[in-house]
């Protein structure tokens, strides 16, 4: 959530340095505040601010802040409440000023040290920690700011994107990333850093990203990048303004354009709130570990996509964390008389954080005797979040087409983060963790590879032109998955579309089975495979025309009444977010050979303000 900016230059940098945090204000953040040193490197001057950036704004007009290096930062509390003190930028002995995101894990253990070493703490947080850490290295070894971050970094465990700027060098920022992103922003005879490209939109499209383990210099007209010991090159990338988030670029429909982001996003939504091994509990917020410690049962809230998503974590919830979870459709949920089990976590889960049945469900609920309110939301400013009692974001950015892809991939990348958090109350183990967090990782590059399908899906799409009706089967987990499928496929294509547990064909759905009607299978490789096998053979004997997307490690095999099409082999875990995705490619293709508006389904709205 958090972001960054930082800018050296031969002229003021403090414009560009606010602009550009104004321009982060999308990801959330409770505080802001800059750093900058003049030209001479004399003046080291610190502004902070609780609550919004046009605050720090203010404040920057009244003090007339000027600098030719800088860097800047908006907060989201982690470790200690939103407060000046709490609020970044941090600093050490006057000299050494230093920009945070992600968590530091053994924070603790070095703030220990360095009390120990005279070094006095002035904030709650685990990043002023880094601050210290950077001047003692460079008191004790008496090197360079470059060297000094190099050997702090090494002592970090967690996640980190770092930007550093020390009063005896005023001529460079050092940057060191890991587990969080940043970008540097090239210039001419001026260079910039940033957690995210879209903060310097208004002063360069050229960027160099930097990968995990990364630690660059950045001076006027000079970046020196390192991996380690060796010295290396990163391409440089010209990056249009994130204004085309509103354009289609080189896709048809903005949907198509979104179902191809899914990668990058889960990416971005993942960045900062995982290590390598375990999930970093304290991205959820400073007082998530003890609401946490009380959860014994978990309701979710939400409306369309956004419910099948809470579906989707029931499972997860139940078999990873072990405790119980009820969700509820949003419209229907304050209508009748709800118990709340004692340690009960509400969670909300919207798009746009607007969706009037889902505000609603969460006035009605507060009300109530919940543990605490959670909202997982793609809107920092949204009513949703404002007025839950904390949120995690996904880093979606802006979904234009109606029939949601992208939104709905990371709010279940979340929604699993979520599961494994609580599971370690509940006696996950470190190694468990791990292999889930390992699995995660794999996920974007599962995407990609789900996406390939995309041509082959086209193919099969030209035989629901004529299609008025379509079911749609899972069993298990895959069950909401199967019923997003048909959702996507009724709102763009009009096609009517019904979702059934497998195994309920016999007690009704069977009767409509025919060699008119389409039979979509979601069909992941897991325990629950031979039962599908056999509710599937029951459509083909009935001479119903199936389309099944399975496990390419399965080996399913395509006739005159079945066509197969192979999903990458995954994590058990995982099946439900890369199944997902080609039954996205269907309703979109269909949708096409139909002539129907994608973008803009006839009824629907993106965002439903109105129950």
């Amino acid at each position: 959530m958090c972001g960054i900016v930082g800018a050296v230059a031969e002229r003021n940098v403090s414009g560009i340095l606010l602009e550009g945090l104004k321009r982060l204000e999308y990801r959330g953040y409770d505080s802001a505040g800059i750093a900058l040193l003049n030209g001479s490197g004399d003046k080291l001057t610190h502004l902070k601010t609780v609550g919004k950036v046009n605050k720090l704004l203010s404040s920057a007009s009244k003090a007339k802040l000027k600098g030719n290096l800088g860097i800047a930062h908006t907060r989201w509390a982690t470790h200690g409440k939103p407060t000046v003190a709490n609020a970044h930028p941090h600093s050490s002995a006057k000299e050494i000023a230093i920009v945070h995101n992600g968590i530091i894990e053994n924070y603790q253990e070095l703030r220990d040290k360095l009390s120990k070493d005279g070094y006095a703490f002035k904030t709650q947080t685990d990043s002023e920690t880094i601050a210290h850490l950077i001047h003692r290295e460079r008191r004790a070894g008496k090197v360079s700011l470059l060297e000094a971050t190099k050997k702090a970094v090494k002592k970090l465990d967690g996640a980190y994107g770092l930007c550093v700027m020390d009063k005896t060098e005023p001529d460079q920022i050092v940057v060191a990333r890991s587990g969080s992103p940043l970008v540097i922003g090239v210039g001419i005879g001026e260079n910039f850093v940033a957690s995210d490209p879209l903060a310097l939109g208004q002063v360069t499209d050229r960027f160099i990203y930097l990968e995990e383990g990364d630690v660059a210099r950045v001076s006027l007209d000079d970046i020196e990048i390192w991996h380690g010991n060796k010295k290396i090159d990163r391409p440089t990338t010209t990056v249009k303004s994130r204004a085309e988030d509103a354009e289609k670029g080189e896709y048809k429909h903005f949907m198509l354009k979104e179902i191809h982001e899914q990668a990058q996003v889960i990416r971005d939504t993942l960045d900062g709130r995982v290590s390598k091994s375990k999930v970093l509990e304290q991205a959820f917020g400073v007082k998530a570990g003890g609401v946490f410690d009380k959860v014994k049962t978990v309701q979710i809230v939400a409306c369309g996509t956004s419910f099948h998503a809470g579906q989707i974590a029931k499972y997860w919830l139940e078999s990873i964390a072990k405790i119980p979870c009820s969700v509820d459709i949003a419209s229907d949920y304050r209508y009748r008389d709800i118990i709340v089990q004692p340690g009960t976590l509400f969670v909300t889960i919207s798009q746009s954080g607007e969706t009037a049945d889902t505000l609603a469900a969460l006035r009605y609920a507060q009300k109530k005797k919940y543990v605490a309110s959670l909202a997982i939301c793609n809107v920092a400013t949204s009513s949703l979040v404002r007025e839950s009692d904390f949120c995690l974001l996904t880093m979606a950015g802006q979904e234009i087409g109606v029939a949601s892809t992208k939104a709905f991939t990371t709010q279940l990348a979340l929604l699993l983060i979520l599961s494994i958090v609580l599971a370690r109350r509940t006696g996950l183990n470190s190694t468990q963790e791990a292999k889930l967090v390992r699995d995660l990782g794999k996920l974007p590059g599962l995407i990609d590879k789900a996406l390939e399908l995309s041509k082959g899906i086209k193919k099969i799409s030209k035989q629901f032109s004529d299609k008025n009706h379509s079911l749609f089967l899972g069993r298990g987990i895959q069950y909401p998955v199967a019923k997003e499928g048909a959702l996507k496929l009724k709102e763009i294509s009009y096609i009517h579309a019904e979702a059934y547990p497998a195994g309920e064909l016999k007690h009704g759905p069977l009767a409509l089975v025919d060699s008119k009607m389409p039979v979509i299978a979601v069909a992941p490789n897991n325990d629950l495979l031979g039962k599908l096998r056999a509710n599937l053979s029951e459509v083909s004997a009935r001479g119903g025309k199936l389309y099944v997307f399975a496990d390419e490690s399965i080996k399913f095999e395509s006739d005159k009444s079945c066509k197969v099409v192979n999903v990458p082999n995954c994590p058990e875990v995982l099946a439900p977010i890369v199944f997902t995705i080609p039954l996205q490619l269907l309703s979109y293709h269909v949708a096409i050979m139909k002539g129907t508006d994608v973008d803009h389904p006839r009824n629907l709205a993106k965002s439903v303000t109105v129950e």
